[in-house]
């Protein structure tokens, strides 16, 4: 059997059907005789969770099998836990895999030494706490302390897993005064690829991780969506395992050492996503949909068991990581870095490849009422407020859009556009006429909850559960989840943009999990 062959294989183990059920629609009764009943308190709540029937069982188990869920299995196995991985994709990966793969890691690292940088731990730490830097000035300074004193040897778990990196440092970036940053080398294999021909080299991370993962022993069981975090007793402080769909089907999957959030963020989330800002409302369209979408999973179902939030003052920006332009117009998802190809997985779905604008002054933006509201080129971060101002709607006081992109023939022609399927999207999200009048008259938009033609994106979630430097889940009060641990974008704490923090703090759960007495 080829290594492809093996790895489509692998990938295909323990998938049913892909699961048919709206997000959270899903709480697990029949599946445990007896929990969460309110009556049953002590003994009597204890003698009930007993009963729960364990479909699979393992030391600790992992919610996500993105970037920060797969360095946690590799974590937990070379710790010589046993390990479970579920997510509801019929593929690894989450966001990572459609990401440039770049990764912030500095301390001293071999790519720096090569190239003659010279860092340490404290310089990473005294950089990401800058007073001055908008990207770190409310992230928690303990998690910071252990992000930088983990970055060498998080550089060496990755080249210890087989990733590949372009020979080339970048920067200095972000809150970063040295260069730091460099690029994974995109994955081999064009059929394993969910968006071929864009150079997304986080596919080089995420497959290299996953070979490494499966190799060490870590099952990873797609088509499986959390639905719940189980607790030793009603009311108690530690967990157990979960519940997850796998199609129709409940699972109860045993943690005997503990359960690792890794799930991804919120940005999917209208509802939740609004606890920040409330102007985002059901229009403004989230980074790489339709692959992965961001519902809050993990967070929400953690604060059913009491968890905190934290550092949320660094999810309320109106620019940068947070939020991003759309670069792809004509199209229902136009994340800037991303376009789905026809030879996309992903095409059936997102219907079309958007127009890459090259030159903003080819065309206008205008609001739902067709009013013009902003300079073109001007990048300000304004942008974003006056995309997410009060328009005059008063059906629609919160949120502003959607917001349109205007051009003549003649803007097309400099943009050397072709404005024909599959290139747009005439299914609501492109538009053409003779005049503006008749133009006016034909743009209807039935799918509001989602992008408009220009409608600005939704990237990083940059808060989310609160942890201590174990990775740990904290409550409202402050105190430990026990065996309930977070990392990646779920995390709250440390505002960085990208992959790095979700591989440290991914490492930092499974170690401490693995180290727990079952």
């Amino acid at each position: 059997m080829s290594k492809q062959d093996r790895s489509t294989q692998d990938r295909n183990d323990n998938n049913g059907a892909p699961p048919a059920l709206s997000r959270r629609s899903f709480l697990s009764k029949g599946a445990a005789a007896g929990v969460g009943a309110a009556a049953l308190t002590g003994a009597a709540a204890t003698e009930a969770k007993a009963e729960i029937k364990w479909d699979h069982t393992a030391d600790v188990v992992i919610i996500g099998a993105g970037v920060a869920g797969l360095a946690a299995a590799i974590t937990a196995r070379d710790h010589s836990a046993s390990v479970i991985a579920v997510d509801e994709n019929y593929d690894i990966g989450g966001r990572g895999i459609l990401s440039g793969g770049r990764l912030h890691l500095g301390g001293g690292n071999a790519m720096q030494q090569k190239h003659g940088i010279k860092d340490t731990p404290d310089q990473v730490y005294a950089d990401w706490v800058r007073f001055d830097a908008n990207a770190a000035r409310y992230s928690d300074r303990d998690l910071v302390r252990v992000f930088a004193d983990e970055n060498l040897a998080t550089y060496d778990f990755l080249v210890q897993n087989g990733v590949e990196f372009i020979d080339r440092m970048i920067g200095p970036e972000a809150a970063s005064t040295i260069p730091r940053t460099f690029v994974t080398v995109e994955w081999h294999v064009p059929s394993e690829l969910i968006a071929p021909g864009r150079n997304r080299n986080g596919s080089g991370l995420v497959r290299r991780l996953e070979a490494s993962a499966r190799k060490k022993g870590a099952q990873i069981f797609l088509r499986h969506k959390m639905t719940k975090i189980i607790r030793e007793q009603d009311n108690s402080r530690r967990v157990i395992g979960i519940t997850a769909m796998n199609g129709s089907n409940a699972v109860n999957i045993q943690a005997k050492k503990g359960i690792i959030i890794a799930s991804g963020g919120h940005t999917g989330n209208v509802n939740f996503r609004r606890t920040f800002d409330p102007r985002l409302t059901e229009e403004y369209q989230q980074a790489c949909e339709p692959w992965v979408h961001q519902g809050a999973d993990g967070e929400l179902a953690a604060m059913e068991l009491g968890a905190s939030l934290w550092a949320t003052a660094a999810q309320t920006r109106e620019a940068g990581a947070a939020i991003t332009k759309t670069r792809h117009i004509g199209c229902r998802w136009g994340y800037s870095s991303l376009v789905y190809q026809p030879e996309s997985p992903m095409f059936r779905l997102a219907r079309a490849t958007g127009l890459t604008v090259e030159d903003w002054q080819n065309l206008i933006f205008v609001n739902q009422n067709g009013k013009r509201f902003w300079n073109e080129v001007d990048g300000s971060y304004n942008f974003f407020a006056a995309c997410m101002a009060w328009h005059g709607d008063k059906s629609k006081l919160n949120g502003g859009g959607p917001i349109w992109a205007v051009f003549d023939a003649d803007g097309a022609a400099r943009e050397k556009w072709n404005t024909k399927p599959p290139n747009v999207d005439p299914d609501g999200y492109f538009f053409s006429a003779d005049t503006i009048a008749e133009l006016a008259g034909k743009i209807k938009n039935p799918y509001q909850k989602h992008a408009a033609l220009s409608t600005p994106i939704l990237h990083d979630t940059l808060t989310g559960l609160r942890t201590n430097t174990n990775s740990e889940v904290m409550d409202i009060r402050g105190e430990v989840i026990q065996g309930l641990y977070c990392a990646g974008e779920s995390q709250g704490g440390f505002a960085q943009h990208g992959l790095a923090r979700c591989l440290t703090f991914g490492r930092v759960a499974a170690r401490h999990a693995a180290g727990r007495t079952a």
